[in-house]
């Protein structure tokens, strides 16, 4: 067997962050569903399994000085790149290993410790049998009491009608040798090909259609890794509990935090007919047959201590928002997996108002006169679909705080700022008040770049001129009418405008982030 155990390794996976990987996050979704969470105001242990890129790991490394961070991958690529974007910020709570999970399973790494978090995104359906049962030894070896589990995965139903899909992929693909990018490109032209010719798999499957479009427009570094891994295979939530009860892991919830609140999503009726069923992995998988569910986030936890509604209300109080988007953008119709949910508009208007004067807590939200009556859980459902819908960003106070100038947060910016002219292949950047890194544009990061090489912010013109340099240098061009600006006054007064925007708009929250 090679060293890659059937798993795509000639082209990286997606450099992607992952938010609700957090150590934040994952104690917010525990919290909601009355579980214990780990104490971020003291040290703690993190590790991701299979980091990929190692993108997330290391934002959250930067952010939270109160962890000690590890996380592993088999990929060298991977190892190699990550290790040099950490470089950039000198980090020292970050250790970033290239390492097998049967290695890591058996114990073979010298001086891991116990962790209060282990996560993984996505590659439990990705990898063999045996890498899963790695994957639970690990775990079982190496998970404290009370420590939580993120565990994401392919799901079933909702991979039904694509698992003939996938299988014809993976056959194509091995019938042409060649880099798996290309293989997946004539892979994808075929099934094109039979789509046309109203072969019966595709037409006596109308839910196909979306995921064909999705393919054809997806980014090779995810749908290689998505559709070419020979050990693919989507799981049902009740398989996986029974996996992981080797672990002794309970199901907390999900960090989508939405599903935290079933009279979103369920009727009483439906509601009535998954409490009938008298297991507790029976009735999360009956959800899924209700919603069709591909992906699930599961959270869990070894040994999960149960709140009494006085202790989750403590917890909940110190939950902290703040703002992501300026308050004149914010909407309140999130778009969820379950189907659309809208908001009291004002409940959710009065907590964005308060939000767009300064972060709050929960227990701050709640007394004031604008929110008079509404509970700390009522608001605690707000706070959950204001992060689903990427308006609002949580947090507790203490960990994220610990390193009070966000010295290794800053460097990291200024190395993922720095990628810009290579591509776009870094996104977030770092937030030293939540813990967590933000999704931003490529023009956010340049213009955050030229605003954080000098002490003082440049003035306006200036500002221009310097973005417009560094946009050169990069050989991006702004867009008018979809297509790229080739005329020089032109661009210039389409960056202007943009600059414009992002000091009214954008500037005020990187602040207030202290990102700036």
């Amino acid at each position: 067997m090679a060293w890659n155990e059937g798993y795509v390794s000639d082209i990286e996976y997606t450099n992607g962050f992952y938010s609700d990987l957090s150590p934040h996050h994952l104690n917010f979704s525990c919290i909601l569903n009355g579980v214990e969470p780990v104490p971020l105001d003291q040290p703690y242990n993190y590790f991701e399994l299979g980091f990929g890129r190692g993108l997330t790991l290391t934002v959250l490394a930067a952010t939270n000085s109160n962890g000690r961070f590890y996380g592993n991958d088999f990929n060298p690529a991977h190892v190699a790149g990550a290790r040099a974007l950490a470089a950039t910020a000198q980090l020292d709570n970050l250790t970033l290993l290239e390492n097998s999970f049967e290695e890591l399973a058996q114990g073979r790494v010298d001086g891991l410790p116990q962790f209060d978090f282990i996560t993984l995104h996505g590659i439990y359906t990705w990898v063999s049998r045996e890498n899963r049962q790695h994957i639970v030894d690990f775990i079982a070896r190496y998970l404290k009491p009370g420590g939580i589990v993120s565990l994401s995965y392919n799901a079933m139903p909702g991979w039904s009608c694509a698992l003939p899909l996938q299988r014809l992929l993976l056959e194509f693909a091995a019938h042409f040798p060649g880099r798996s990018e290309m293989q997946m490109q004539a892979g994808i032209a075929y099934v094109q090909q039979l789509q046309n010719l109203q072969a019966g798999y595709i037409t006596a499957n109308p839910a196909l259609a979306p995921r064909l479009e999705k393919l054809i427009e997806s980014d090779p570094h995810y749908s290689v890794h998505e559709y070419l891994n020979q050990n693919w295979e989507p799981l049902y939530h009740a398989d996986v509990m029974r996996d992981v009860a080797r672990a002794k892991l309970d199901f907390a919830g999900s960090s989508d935090l939405h599903f935290t609140f079933p009279a979103l999503y369920l009727n009483a009726e439906q509601q009535a007919t998954i409490d009938l069923l008298p297991d507790a992995a029976m009735r999360e998988t009956m959800k899924d047959y209700f919603f069709n569910t591909s992906f699930r986030k599961d959270v869990l936890v070894r040994g999960a201590r149960r709140m009494g509604a006085v202790r989750q209300a403590e917890c909940l109080a110190g939950v902290h928002l703040a703002m992501l988007v300026p308050r004149e953008q914010m909407v309140f119709s999130f778009q969820t997996k379950a189907g659309t949910v809208t908001g009291n508009e004002q409940v959710y208007g009065a907590v964005c108002d308060a939000l767009a004067r300064r972060p709050h807590n929960l227990a701050e939200l709640a007394a004031l006169d604008t929110l008079h009556g509404q509970s700390l859980h009522s608001l605690a459902e707000v706070a959950a679909m204001l992060v689903t819908g990427s308006q609002v960003v949580m947090y507790f106070r203490g960990d994220a705080q610990a390193d009070s100038g966000g010295i290794t947060a800053h460097r990291l910016n200024q190395g993922i700022a720095a990628q810009i002219r290579y591509g776009d292949d870094y996104r977030p950047l770092c937030s030293p008040l939540t813990g967590s890194g933000i999704d931003t544009e490529f023009l956010d990061r340049l213009l955050f770049s030229v605003l954080t090489q000098d002490r003082e912010p440049p003035e306006l013109a200036r500002l221009q001129a310097q973005a417009a340099s560094a946009m050169a240098r990069c050989g991006r061009r702004l867009l008018k009418d979809g297509v790229a600006c080739a005329d020089e006054q032109e661009h210039q007064l389409l960056l202007n405008a943009a600059i414009d925007e992002f000091l009214r708009d954008k500037l005020p929250v990187l602040k207030q982030l202290r990102m700036l």
